[in-house]
């Protein structure tokens, strides 16, 4: 009878032990990454520090986030948090718009027509800021090639440096700017100079932009 009992009772745990192992469980896991939807798409919040990227160009190109330090997005970011604070439909009390504060001239100049059109859609307002940057660095070509590396009125000059002064008073205001070397200078409506755009914003590599006298796009 108890050799019985003890074989029941075996029989009983063996079952029971066997069919916790088989059922479903729950494990709770956070993402190793941080995203942000923005216009219904996910991406990955780009890093800060150069040694998260690989140093193989091919590799580099094929990630799907951007290095944002000195490169082309990040000069982008850096000047349009100065203009809007990174603000697509922003107009100021001048009537400069978007993210880079356009007038209505310069979006002329790089054949944009519709001053409505061009707040409504950033994409639009991405590919002006790269059209116009590539008119300005061939008007100032040889101010770049001339000038940059050198100390002018206390500022090292660079590309990058030129490029965010001439978006901020226009390519002839730092023709005049190097004519008399730095002594006189440009301030915009709200005081702030080309000089200082042509120091916060120097260092940057803007190697990726062409020059081009006829960049233009359409809206």
């Amino acid at each position: 009878m108890i050799k019985k009992w003890y074989y029941y009772t075996s029989l009983v745990v063996i079952i029971t032990f066997l069919s916790l192992g088989f059922k479903p469980f729950t494990i709770k896991a956070k993402p190793w990454f941080l995203t942000e939807t923005t216009d219904g798409a996910a991406y990955l919040f780009p890093s800060q520090q150069e040694d998260d990227y690989p140093k193989d160009k091919d590799t580099y190109h094929n990630l799907n986030f951007p290095y944002t330090g000195n490169h082309l997005i990040g000069f982008k970011e850096a000047v349009a948090y100065k203009e809007s604070q990174g603000k697509y439909k922003l107009v100021n009390s001048l009537g400069y718009m978007g993210k880079y504060q356009f007038g209505s001239k310069a979006l002329r100049a790089i054949g944009i027509k519709s001053d409505e059109e061009f707040l409504k859609d950033p994409a639009l307002q991405e590919k002006a800021f790269v059209a116009l940057l590539s008119k300005n660095k061939w008007i100032l070509r040889r101010e770049i090639r001339k000038y940059a590396g050198k100390i002018i009125n206390g500022v090292e000059v660079t590309e990058s440096g030129i490029l965010a002064a001439a978006h901020l008073g226009g390519a002839g205001s730092v023709k005049n700017f190097f004519k008399n070397n730095g002594e006189r200078h440009f301030r915009d409506a709200y005081g702030t100079s080309l000089r200082s755009y042509m120091k916060a914003f120097g260092g940057y590599d803007l190697s990726y932009i062409k020059a081009n006298n006829n960049a233009t796009i359409h809206d």
